[in-house]
């Protein structure tokens, strides 16, 4: 008698069962990080973006009105608008700056906002 050493075809298909499953979630979790480094290069590019705002403004030296400017910034290569709410405070020797700054494709959600106050500084 000789006696057969191989795997059946039930237990092939369950190992490529296994290495499918396996697999499937690598690519799933690689997927995710490919996808964080994105949006962490966008959040970091438009953090840059709000600190131009705030650094130009405050270079300036002028007195800001209150209301709202907005304009268009390329930063690493993409293109973002921004927005500079600039309003009042408690005390009137300080204006408070709210800026947010949106990816073009997407003016609902903020990927960066940069609050800060300047001072009136007579000259």
């Amino acid at each position: 008698m000789r006696k057969n050493t191989g795997f059946t075809l039930i237990e092939v298909l369950v190992a490529l069962a296994v290495i499918a499953i396996a697999m499937g979630a690598a690519m799933k979790a690689t997927l995710a990080s490919t996808n964080n480094g994105i949006e962490l290069k966008n959040r970091t590019a438009a953090g840059w973006v709000a600190q131009n705002r705030l650094n130009e403004l405050a270079a300036l030296g002028a007195w800001p009105d209150i209301g709202t400017t907005s304009g268009v910034e390329s930063q690493a290569g993409m293109d973002f608008t921004w927005r500079v709410e600039t309003g009042g405070s408690p005390n009137r020797s300080f204006r408070r700056i709210e800026i947010k700054v949106f990816s073009v494709d997407d003016n609902q959600h903020a990927s960066a906002t940069l609050v800060s106050y300047l001072a009136h500084v007579p000259h």
